[in-house]
């Protein structure tokens, strides 16, 4: 989609109309971002190493298959 440049905030008016969820682990988009009146659900995780997404895989899945739209939710990852 050619996104890699855009910011936060443009980032989520472009995917909005293509996704339900915006899956991050950018701990300031809560207070960067207005997120009120957006239709799209943002699951902000506690971390992005690998080895620790891989162990808490259920867990990721458990939270994203729960989600609502216009939803904000921080997931920590153990």
């Amino acid at each position: 989609m050619h996104w890699k440049r855009i910011k936060n905030g443009q980032l989520l008016s472009l995917a909005e109309p293509h996704f339900d969820l915006f899956l991050t682990c950018d701990q300031n988009l809560r207070y960067q971002q207005t997120l009120t009146g957006r239709s799209i659900a943002v699951l902000e995780r506690s971390s992005n190493k690998r080895r620790r997404l891989q162990a808490a895989a259920e867990l990721i899945r458990e939270n994203l298959a729960s989600m609502r739209p216009t939803e904000f939710r921080r997931l920590e990852i153990p």
